[in-house]
This record gives structure tokens, sequence and C-alpha cells, in this order.
């Protein structure tokens, strides 16, 4: 069988999909024969056979375990064809191959993985000497096996182990990687990767700290403890040399990376994060550690990235950082960590209270010694210099800070952030004064001492606090110097921190915004750096809301002239994919109009905008930028009367209908939604009645749009201006005719709402339908709508038996609710009458009021939820016998026991409710949207979040002046992040003050009636101590 196994696995490698597949279909028919992972782990185990085919059989070993090995895998597909026997087998050798030193590390890996999955359902009771044989063989292997033997310890640590097989284990596994991490006679890897075991254990620790606090702690103690002097003694390891760039993949960087890889794998950051208690002891000897090690590191560090170009950011195959710009980057942080305690800020408070003032400037040792540093690693690098150089798009994102690079630049703001209660922007400029003042110093150190400015004036501006002015003046003279000079990055920098100083009030340099303003839109025009330009424009948004509004209007004009030449020297062809640069544009654009809208109708600002639209259609940033820059424009306009209204439409009508024609020619469906939601904007805040016009020229292209088949965006956004135009003027699209089809308005209309309705467009496309459908009811009214009327109200009520999606089962509900504020018995008498089809079939009565009902605790804004709530008060009120005969979905019936459920078991377990009666089912949901005094989400109570650490109230003492640390690769964050997943944790409900007086008066007087003693006796004791705390307000 092996060489039928060996050739479907070549197939499996082969390039073309149609061998592929059929080769991977084959291999999942021989899963019921027993002897078929034999053959997967004889192929994988011959050093004979082919790499890559080795690899093959793991991969295919590795399926086959996941789908059929036990029930326990969360993968496990249903059927069990592994007997014990070959499963014991399989165990020995995987175990076996995974810790083999001599093996290929790509075996390994996959091996090490198997071995965890199956651990994960067998481990104690089926392979009991798997954690003893490991711990055993660690302890008496050399390097290479020892390398192995880990790697498979820190897999089953992050993907074997659950809380119950990693408690029975944990004391025995931690104290062998222990005295591995301590061993100097032990490879420096070997002993970083016994550190990263230690580090993972913490997510299984903070998962059993929910359960038995007790005896984490008790461990935990005890493990900082033993680890803390080791963590210490490793940060005070010196750096060996500096390995040659010739040596870097050498034996020669052997040690390098060694010590590096062992530094960044200090855990002290996960107990702070989970801990905090148990090293307050150690508080200032951490700090202190800590900033000897920083200060060490920043002459090597310059060398690599900042002189050479040395290349950052790598890892081993094992996931282990070992370039310094890693490490750095963890102490930064975790300095910043320490700087949040009560501990280092007392003494922080007490080095800096006796220091003295000379020249009216505080002469604080530290803090001048901590600007060095910052600036030192705030530089920028080599890589950074050439990529900036070429692509602006990539200096912008760095400079926004919307990127995943996070550098020490990057870690250098979060952390001059923290020092800014202290008086850092005096030390700062004495440094800086140095820097500009010696020949010697280099362009990126003045830059970087530029760049920290402005970290710290965004800090002190977001706080209110005052910038001294004759400090903003000193500074003022040094951003001058750096404005004029040759190095493009300085230049830009001097740009960028002039405007941020001038329009901080308190710097008292309002005085000087005009003048740097216009330097800065010279520079647009005739600096030759793109990465200048680019800055001077981002940098106008600060002079634009800084200066006097006349003033404003006149840079107006020159602020979209110089974007309009900026753009016509860039190649647009590439601007698609320079999303940054895109978004700087507009929202600098954005900024110039709003000075004062009605101007951008005598020249082009209007025109560069949708040039910058269209390009930008297809980036979601681009697009909400530019619909949220013209809803403004549009809304403004609309406010200053019909006229001026009239006349943006005509500016603007023939480009967004022209872009429409473009996008349905070329197929490009990102420009029409761009379009579309534009037309939506200015349909929205139209005056009443519309221009002239209007609807002949925007119909017939959502009429279009609409039959196109487009995406559920374009459907969305479409059907959602139709209803702002019916809104704003019915009356015009009703005496309106289609030319193409001779159709009215009317019957267009009607077109429209039955297509979205239909079986061939989906819940996500006919969203937006309800509302349509509900504002033509009301504009058209029976007397126009005719018999068309029942039958709109017919084809939604068998749509809404079919919608799964909640936003869109809500606006189909808000049609009958809109009816029933005035027309309640109506509604119900004209549902009974309509038969629904189908699984969930039966008289329209049952299929709207089950869907109505269940969907109603998910309902949102304030208008839907007061409407939904007036419209059932007023069916219950009809006390209608009919509705005691249907039942729907009551309350879950929840099941006895402390498992979490997993996505696979929801499906093969799904939730189950109980059934009561209509009448009930109203009575609860009206009782839920009566607002706890007690919930998070009442008006006026405080909003909680989480913390991502684990709290205790006797122990977090050092951190009660630190609330909303989030540690994001804590589990508990993880968990809580992964349950917005959830659509029910997305609709967090609010209430309004009307509709909760009118549900108290409601319940009051329904109290009185016999009828509703009996509803009240069948709520749960929750409900009911709800209407009784609704009693004592």
């Amino acid at each position: 069988m092996e060489q039928q196994v060996l050739e479907l696995l070549a197939a499996t490698l082969e390039s073309g999909a149609e061998n592929r597949t059929n080769a991977e279909r084959h291999l999942e028919q021989l899963y019921a024969n027993e002897a078929f992972p034999i053959s997967l782990i004889s192929i994988a185990s011959h050093k004979s056979v082919d790499l890559s085919l080795r690899q093959a059989a793991l991969l295919s070993l590795k399926a086959l375990v996941l789908k059929t090995w036990s029930p326990s895998i969360e993968e496990f597909q249903g059927n069990v064809f592994i007997g014990d026997a070959i499963k014991e087998q399989l165990r020995h050798s995987l175990l076996a191959m995974a810790t083999n030193g001599e093996e290929e590390r790509k075996v390994v890996a996959v091996a090490s993985y198997v071995v965890s999955k199956i651990a994960s359902a067998d481990f104690p009771e089926q392979w009991p000497a798997l954690l003893p044989t490991l711990l055993q063989l660690a302890t008496r292997s050399d390097d290479a096996q020892l390398h192995a033997v880990l790697v498979v310890l820190g897999t089953l640590v992050e993907d074997g182990f659950d809380e119950e097989q990693f408690g029975k284990s944990a004391i025995d596994l931690v104290k062998t990687i222990y005295d591995i991490a301590t061993n100097d006679q032990k490879g420096l890897t070997s002993r970083a990767l016994a550190v990263s075991i230690f580090r993972a254990c913490f997510d299984t620790m903070e998962l059993m700290y929910q359960t038995d606090k007790a005896s984490v702690k008790q461990f935990m103690q005890q493990a900082s403890d033993a680890w803390s002097p080791f963590f210490i003694d490793v940060l005070r390891m010196p750096l060996p040399p500096i390995p040659g760039g010739d040596e870097e993949t050498g034996s020669g960087s052997a040690s390098w990376r060694g010590i590096i890889a062992l530094k960044t794998q200090v855990a002290l950051d996960k107990i702070h994060n989970m801990f905090p208690h148990l090293l307050t002891s150690r508080t200032l000897e951490l700090f202190s550690t800590i900033w000897q090690s920083l200060q060490s590191h920043v002459g090597p560090y310059v060398t690599l990235y900042v002189t050479e170009n040395r290349q950052g950011r790598l890892e081993d195959a094992d996931r282990l950082p070992y370039t310094l710009d890693f490490l750095v980057i963890e102490e930064l942080d975790y300095i910043q960590t320490l700087l949040g305690t009560v501990t280092v800020k007392r003494e922080m408070e007490a080095q800096l209270a006796p220091e003295k003032i000379s020249g009216g400037v505080r002469e604080s040792t530290w803090i001048s010694q901590v600007m060095v540093i910052l600036v030192g690693y705030a530089q920028i690098t080599q890589e950074d210099d050439g990529l900036w150089d070429f692509d602006v798009n990539v200096f912008l994102s760095e400079e926004t800070s919307e990127t995943a690079n996070y550098s020490p630049r990057n870690a250098c703001t979060n952390f001059v952030h923290k020092l800014c209660k202290w008086p850092v922007i005096d030390s700062l400029l004495v440094y800086t004064k140095t820097i500009f003042s010696e020949g010697s110093s280099s362009t990126q150190t003045k830059e970087a001492s530029l760049f920290i400015l402005k970290q710290i004036l965004d800090e002190l501006d977001s706080y209110g606090k005052e910038v001294d002015p004759n400090t903003a003046r000193e500074y003022l003279a040094y951003i001058r110097t750096a404005m004029k000079d040759s190095n493009t990055f300085l230049r830009a920098r001097g740009f960028i921190v002039a405007g941020r100083l001038a329009t901080i009030s308190s710097t008292g340099l309002l005085e000087v915004v005009t003048e740097l303003a216009q330097e800065s839109l010279n520079a647009i025009d005739n600096d030759e750096s793109d990465v200048v330009k680019v800055s001077c424009i981002r940098v106008l948004q600060d002079y634009l809301k800084a200066l006097p509004s006349i003033q404003a209007r006149d840079f107006q004009i020159q602020t979209v002239a110089a974007i309009s030449k900026f753009l016509s020297a860039q190649d647009l062809s590439e601007l698609k994919e320079s999303e940054d640069l895109l978004d700087t544009l507009v929202e600098t654009l954005r900024d110039a109009i709003m000075a004062d809208p009605s101007l951008c109708l005598d020249h082009p600002a209007l025109d560069v905008l949708f040039t910058m639209a269209s390009y930008g259609a297809s980036n979601f940033q681009t697009t909400m930028l530019v619909n949220e820059a013209f809803e403004s424009i549009a809304s403004s306009m609309a406010a200053k009367g019909r006229d001026t209204y009239a006349q943006l439409c005509a500016k603007v009508l023939p480009t967004l209908t022209g872009a429409l024609d473009v996008g349905d020619m070329t197929s490009e469906n990102a420009l029409s939604d761009m379009a579309v939601s534009l037309l939506s904007s200015l349909a929205e805040h139209g005056q009443e009645p519309l221009p002239q016009g209007f609807v002949a020229a925007v119909m017939p292209k959502l009429y279009r749009v609409l039959f196109s088949g487009a995406d559920f965006n374009l459907n969305q956004s479409a059907t959602v201006t139709i209803r702002h135009i019916l809104a704003h003027d019915p009356r015009q699209v009703f005496d309106w005719q289609d030319p193409a089809t001779g159709k009215g308005g009317l019957e267009i209309i009607l077109l429209i709402i039955d297509r979205l309705l239909g079986p061939e467009v989906d819940d996500a496309s006919a969203a937006e339908v309800g509302g349509l459908a509900v504002e033509l009811v009301e504009k058209a009214g029976a007397k126009e709508l005719g018999p068309y009327l029942m039958q709109l109200l017919r084809v939604v009520a068998i749509r809404l038996s079919t919608a799964e999606h909640t936003n869109f089962i809500q606006n189909l509900v808000l049609v009958f609710a809109r009816l029933a504020l005035t027309n309640a018995k109506e509604v119900l008498d004209f549902l009974a009458q309509v038969h629904v089809e189908g699984g969930a079939g039966g008289t329209g009565l049952e299929v709207v009021l089950r869907k109505w009902l269940e969907n109603s605790p998910h309902f949102s804004g304030y208008d839907a939820i007061r409407q939904n709530v007036i419209a059932l008060t007023n069916i219950h009120n009809l006390h209608d016998e009919r509705l005691a005969n249907i039942k729907v979905q009551g309350d879950l019936v929840v099941q006895n026991t402390s498992r979490i459920k997993t996505r696979s078991q929801s499906k093969r377990e799904p939730d189950q409710y109980s059934v009561i009666t209509v009448p009930l089912k109203l009575m609860k949901v009206l009782v839920s949207e009566l607002a706890n005094p007690l919930s998070p989400n009442t008006p006026g109570m405080p909003q909680t979040g989480f913390s991502g650490a684990i709290s205790d109230d006797d122990d977090d003492d050092e951190w009660v002046d630190e609330p909303g640390v989030l540690d994001l690769g804590a589990q508990s964050a993880r968990s809580e992040l992964m349950g917005f997943m959830d659509e029910s944790q997305w609709n967090q409900r609010q209430w309004d003050d009307e509709t909760q007086q009118y549900l108290v008066e409601f319940f009051k007087q329904a109290s009185t009636q016999a009828e509703f003693q009996n509803l009240y006796h069948a709520l749960n004791d929750q409900e009911r101590e709800k209407l009784h705390e609704m009693d004592k307000r």
C-alpha cells in the first residue's frame, strides 16, 4: 500500500489543480483502511524518501488525526477509523520522530503538532507516559535532541493541554524547564526555548485562575520567587561584540543571536500583567535593570540600524526573535509598564522634587538622560530611510501610526507619552539646543529630537496642558532651521512640528500661523521631495483649523490649487495603491472645503474630491472619508437654503451620474458604490421639494443598478437613496415617467420593491427595502396605491418568513409596526388572511409574529425601538384571542454544565428553547425593553470594559491608577475579543427617556387588568424583579 500512498502524495504536490484535488480525495477515501496511517508514518519516518513527500505524509496524517481520532478534538467529523493498537503505534512513532535531534526541523514541527492534538484527546488516560517521557528526555538529552524535546513541550503547552491536563503536570513541567533555563551548560537557544514554554504556560494558568484562584496564586508565588531572580540576571547579561556583516548567519553570530533570544523571552511582563503583586517588592530593581539595559543597548542599536543597514525583525525557525530591535522594543514597552506602578511613580516624584531650577528650566538629570536615550532609539533607520524615500505612502503610514510595523521608534512614542506628567519638554529643549548647536550632530539625531517633540506636543494638547510661550519660541528657531535643511526627512519633520507647535493655543504662536501656513503652501509647489510635499499637505489640516475663519477661507483656494497641482504630477495609475496618501489628500481637501463650503461652487474643489474618490473607490478608509466630507458639504449647503442646494446639485449630479455610467460600462462595482453613496448623502440632505429634474437625472440610474445584480452594498445604498428622494419629494417621483420603459415613478418603485423581496435577492442586498416600503406606503397612501397596497404587504410577509439577518428582519417588521401604530387591528386581520407556504409557513399572522417577537430584542435605533414598543403595546391592548393559539420561541433552556461550548459542538448540539404563547412572549419582550437601573447600558451609568489582566481586589494596590491596561496576548483578552464575533454582542441596547416613560405608563395601566395577572405569574424571576424595580422609581 505504501507505493500507492506515495503516488497519491506525489500527486498532491503537482501544480495542476485537477490532479491535486483528485489525489486528495483518494487519500480521504483511504481513511477507513487501517493500513493507511501505518503507511503514512512509515513514509514520514524514512529519511531516504524525499523531504517534500515526508512532509506531505505527515500533513495527510495530521488531517486524518484531526478528523477521525477522537470526538474531543474540535475538528472531529464523526467516525473513529483508527483502532487502539494502531493508535499506540502512531503515538510511539510520532513522539520518536518529534524528539529526534537529527530530524529535519520541518518534519519535527508537523510531528510535534500532531503529537499535541493526540495528547489533547489521550493524555493522561490513554497516553500516561507522554509527559514523563518528555521530561526524562529533557534532563538527559544533548543539545540537538533537547531542542526537539522542547519544541514538542512548547507545542503541547500551546495547543495540546487543557486546564485540567496542565494542572496535573504544571509543577513537574515548570521545574524541568526552569532547570534547563538556568543551566549555563546548555545552549542559549535551548534555554530561550525553555523560557518561551514558561511564557506559554500563562495563557492556561489564566483560564485555571477563573475556577481555582487559590491554587494558581500559590503556584505562581512559588514560580515567581524562583524565576524572577533568574530573569533579572538575564537582563543584566552584557551583549557580546556585534558580529560582522559577513558573520550574521555564521557561527560568529551564534552567541549574539542566542543571548538576544534569551533576553526577549523573559516573562516578567507576563507576571506583571496577570499577577502584578508578585513583583511589587522587586519593582525598583526591575526598573533600574531595564533602564541600565536600555542605556547599554542604544550604542549597538544605532550602529546596527542607523549607521549601518543590518536587517531587523528576524525570528528563527522556532519563532524566537534574535535581532536587537526586538529586544529594544520589549525593554521600552516593559519600562512603560513599570512607570505605571505606584512604587516607581513615588520614587520618581521623590527624585525630581529636590532638583534645581536654572534659568527658568528644571534641571532633571534622569529625565534629561531619558531624552537622550529616546532620541537615540527614535532615529530613522537606514532601512526606513530607503523605504520612505522610495514610497511616500509608507512614510505616511508610519507618520500616522497606521502601520503594523511596530518599531523602537513607535515604542518611543508610547514611552514619552507616559513621561509627559513630568517636565519632559524642558529637558528635551536642553538636549535639542545641544544637538542643533554641535556641528557633529547627525541629521537623524536632529530629526529624532523633533519627532519626540511632536509626540510630547500631541500628548500635552490632548490633556489640555499648556506649553510655555518662551519655550515654544526657542523651539521654533530650531524648527525653522530644520525646515531649510538639505536632508529630506529633517526638512519634512520641521514643517510637521511647526504646524503642531504653532496651532497649540497656549504657545502664543498664533500670530505666525498664517506665515507658517504660507511657507507650507510654497513648499508643496516648490520642494523637490514628495515626502516634504505630503508632510506640508498634511500639516495644512492643523493650520486650517487654527486660522480665523476669514483667513481660512482665503487659504481654501490656495490649498485646493496646491492639492490639484500635486495630483497632476502623480502617476494616477499608482494612486489606487497609495491608500495613506489618498486619505491624507482627502482629509486636507475636506478641511479646506469646510472653511466655507459655498465657495467650492466657484472653484474645482469638488472635482478634485471626486477625482480622488474615483481612484480610492475600492479602499474602505478613503471611501469613508470621501463620504463624510461630501455629507458635511451637502448638509452645510442645504442649511443655506434651496438656491444653494440647487446649485450644488447642478454642479455634482452630472459627475455622479456619469460615474455610474462608467462603473456600469467597466463593471467596477466599487466606483458605482461610491457614486451611489454620494448620491444618497445628497438626497438625504435635500430641500423639499427637490430641484426640478433631480428625479429624472437620478432614478433611471438607480433603477438600472438595482436590476443589474450588483453587490449588497450597492443595492443597499441605491435603496436608501430612493427612500430619501421619496421622503423629500414624493410628488416629483409620482409625476416622473421613465422614458426608457414608459412606466411611472410609482410603478418603478413597486417593481424595485418586488425585485428586492424576491427569492433571488439575498438578505444583505435587500436589507433596506423595508424602509423604502414604509416610505412608499406613508407617502402614497391607500388612495394612490389602491390594490397594490395589500399585494405589497403580502409580499413583505412572505419574504419575512425566509429572512435570517436581524437587520433585514427589523426593516421588514417595521413595515407592519408602523401601520400598527394607528391600525393594529387591521394589520392583524390582514395577516390572518395571508397564507405562507414552506417549512416555516402558516398564516401571515403566525409567520410575522414569530419573526417579530423573536427578533425584537435585537432591534437597534432609537426610533425603531420606540415604534416597535408602541406597536407591540397596541397589539397587546387588543387582547386578540387568535394570538393565544400561536406558539413561539421562549427562554433559552440552560444546560447544567461548566464547559465552554465550541462552534462544532454548537452545530451538533444547538441551543434549546421553551415554547410559549404570543401574549406571554410579547409581554417578555416589553419587559426586556425596560431599562435596568443596574445595567451598564442605562443612561448615566458608567460603562465598563475588559482589562485583559487578572484582577484581585486584595492584590492590585500596585496598579490602582492604571485602569484599562489591556494585554492583547492574554487568553482572557483574546476570548473576549473573539466574543465580539457573536452578533448578539454587537447590539448593545440603548434606551431613551421617552420610550421608558411610555413603558412605565403602559405597565401601570396593564397591571390593573385581569389578563395581566396571568401573564405576570408566567414571567421568570428576573422579569418580575424588573417590574418591581419599576414600581420603586
